[in-house]
């Protein structure tokens, strides 16, 4: 995940998020490896991040980015569809408020996509953040992100995705294959899985789903992903 922040004194470049369920994974389980997940902050861009972190006090510095691009789209354009919803994406701007906070429709989301306001994504407005944890706790609420994990002797691992993704498209992130040739999953929760010794034990006191491809991810499951290729 790519931040980009502005108006706040935080550190550039990688920071490791520190994940309290994979600490305990990893107390737990002492894998040969740990793969954490990690943020990369970047100072003013807006464009190569997935969200915006920036302060109240020097918001409308990046609101002015957004404006500029849609009034020379509005003076460029000649569809009336288009002028009428950049005329509404400058209105709501000019109000003070980043174009991601105002509900647009399916097809008015497609048209905004393809003009590319940098606010479209998600954007923190923040009075002050001092500490990464914080700025990084912000950004995974308002991105949606939650994480599941994968557990073994060789590796614990955090795996980010947007709330609510079914299982083989999470399958897919650990592996192609595992999507392509997907044919069950097993699933545990984190509090269940701490409280037991192993996924053998788990699945022994009946803790462990096994669950089909519509299965949508919850928050700090734990999977076993069957498949066949």
């Amino acid at each position: 995940m790519k931040i980009g922040f502005h108006g706040l004194d935080l550190p550039e470049g990688k920071v490791k998020y520190h994940d309290p369920k994979l600490v305990c994974l990893e107390r737990k389980i002492q894998p040969k490896k740990v793969v954490p997940f990690f943020v990369e902050f970047l100072r003013d861009e807006y464009v190569q991040c997935d969200g915006i972190l920036v302060t109240r006090a020097t918001l409308l510095d990046v609101l002015i980015v957004d404006m500029e691009k849609m009034e020379t789209r509005r003076d460029r354009s000649t569809d009336t569809q288009e002028q009428q919803l950049v005329q509404a994406c400058l209105a709501h701007l000019e109000r003070g408020e980043p174009v991601c906070t105002r509900s647009w429709a399916p097809e008015e989301l497609v048209l905004l996509r393809g003009l590319a306001p940098v606010t479209l994504k998600p954007t923190v407005v923040v009075d002050e953040v001092r500490d990464t944890q914080a700025a990084i706790e912000l950004m995974l609420c308002a991105t949606n992100t939650v994480f599941f994990y994968t557990v073994g002797k060789t590796e614990v691992r955090a795996w980010p995705v947007a709330s609510g993704t079914n299982i083989v498209t999470c399958a897919g992130k650990i592996h192609s294959d595992m999507a392509r040739g997907f044919i069950r999953a097993d699933v545990v929760g984190y509090e269940e899985f701490m409280k037991v010794h192993g996924m053998q034990e788990a699945r022994e006191k009946g803790l462990v789903k096994v669950v089909d491809r519509d299965y949508l991810i919850q928050p700090g499951d734990i999977i076993e992903v069957r498949f066949s290729v």
